[in-house]
């Protein structure tokens, strides 16, 4: 069952399509990949599809409802950790946790959080002392408030060191087991191919490739070479 239907989306910016008719399904329980790189149309796309932008064309929904239409219902199901996510430097872990649980209603959901994403030792931690890999686990959890019934991931890994990583692959996988949509934005290849049950490859907008890793592989020898092939994009695993 399709949870997120997107077909023929289109955002522009300045007469400049950035969404060209992007189209793509997500199923309830997948991690979904959206994979491309910088400035194909990832973060715009996810963005329509969390109601946090306006679609210029074409349709989404989500859960049966319209985002831009039925903003607040959507954002009540839809958990968010955006690439560019941040929180005042001296603004503590619980604090953070306390106001946005508030917000949503859910004061009762905060020590769990906290001990489930392995932050109960740093409550009280102002968010400029954090590592990488604790922030994004912040960040997670914050997404995780109100129990949604699906959670947008954009470059989450971004800037981590290879161990981070790798722990924050188990946050994904955590998610997944617990019967959580993902719909996961990323360009690295190793993430996608370890993380993500179907994938679409988007460049200059459009979807080039869409399926399994495997299916999406076919005749290549690897996913980073059929990323190559559809997007004419250099790659490199993100440091």
């Amino acid at each position: 069952m399709a949870v997120v239907e997107v077909t023929g989306l289109e955002k522009c910016y300045g007469g400049v399509a950035v969404v060209d008719g992007v189209s793509l399904a997500v199923e309830r329980g997948e991690v979904f990949g959206i994979l491309g790189p910088n400035g194909a149309g990832k973060t715009t796309t996810v963005e329509c599809v969390a109601g946090l932008r306006r679609p210029d064309g074409g349709q989404v929904r989500v859960l049966g409802l319209d985002p831009a239409a039925d903003a607040a219902a959507v954002r009540s199901r839809v958990g968010v950790q955006l690439q560019q996510a941040a929180l005042p430097d001296r603004m503590r872990v619980g604090e953070a946790l306390r106001v946005f649980a508030t917000a949503h209603g859910r004061p009762d959901q905060v020590e769990g959080l906290l001990a489930d994403w392995g932050l109960a030792e740093k409550r009280r931690s102002g968010f400029a002392t954090l590592s990488g890999g604790q922030r994004q686990r912040l960040f997670v959890a914050l997404a995780l408030l109100g129990d949604p019934e699906i959670v947008v991931l954009d470059e989450l890994t971004t800037g981590l060191d290879p161990v981070a990583r790798r722990d924050t692959w188990g946050l994904v996988r955590r998610l997944r087991a617990e019967g959580t949509t993902v719909l996961l934005v990323t360009h690295a290849m190793d993430e996608a191919a370890a993380l993500c049950d179907r994938l679409a490859i988007i460049a200059g907008g459009r979807v080039v490739a869409t399926g399994t890793p495997e299916e999406v592989t076919g005749a290549h020898a690897s996913l980073e070479e059929a990323y190559l092939a559809h997007t004419d994009a250099s790659w490199e695993v993100p440091a």
